[in-house]
């Protein structure tokens, strides 16, 4: 399973202007769901999850979230990104009384529970790396989101 399998184009929205982080899932469960990926009941499972487990995660200078739920919410797997151009507040996975100023979602669309923890080690090993994520930031579009993501892949495998 390789982790660029799960991002696309048209699951990708570059400069997001969210007030909040409602907003952003709203933004990228339409994607997911214009798309095919998932079902109306997505949406519910990804606020419900997210209010009892917070996914933001404090990183060397781009914070990011990784909003997630159940399987059968989920149609065919993906990850929807949003990057935002100003951040919005998640609580810290860590620390729940914490504030986590994000500049990063990546929301997990999958549909077999024993894919999700695979999936999340490549997805926080990549999140580590700040220089990409600085790259993501910049990137214009989902195309070039996309072409980021399988060079980082290519260099990991080398």
């Amino acid at each position: 399973m390789k982790l660029t399998e799960f991002f696309h184009k048209e699951l990708i929205v570059t400069n997001l202007q969210a007030n909040n982080k409602e907003e952003v899932f709203e933004v990228l469960f339409n994607k997911l769901l214009e798309n095919g990926y998932v079902k109306e009941s997505f949406l519910e499972g990804i606020m419900t999850r997210e209010k009892n487990f917070p996914t933001g995660l404090l990183l060397n200078g781009n914070n990011v979230a990784i909003p997630h739920t159940d399987p059968e919410h989920v149609l065919k797997p993906a990850i929807a990104v949003a990057t935002l151009s100003k951040p919005v507040v998640f609580k810290n996975m860590a620390n729940p009384q914490e504030d986590v100023n994000v500049n990063i979602v990546f929301m997990i669309a999958l549909n077999a529970a024993h894919s999700q923890v695979e999936l999340l080690q490549q997805l926080v090993e990549m999140i580590q790396n700040g220089s990409l994520l600085e790259e993501i930031l910049k990137a214009k579009g989902g195309d070039e989101v996309v072409k980021i993501i399988e060079s980082y892949q290519t260099l990991e495998k080398e």
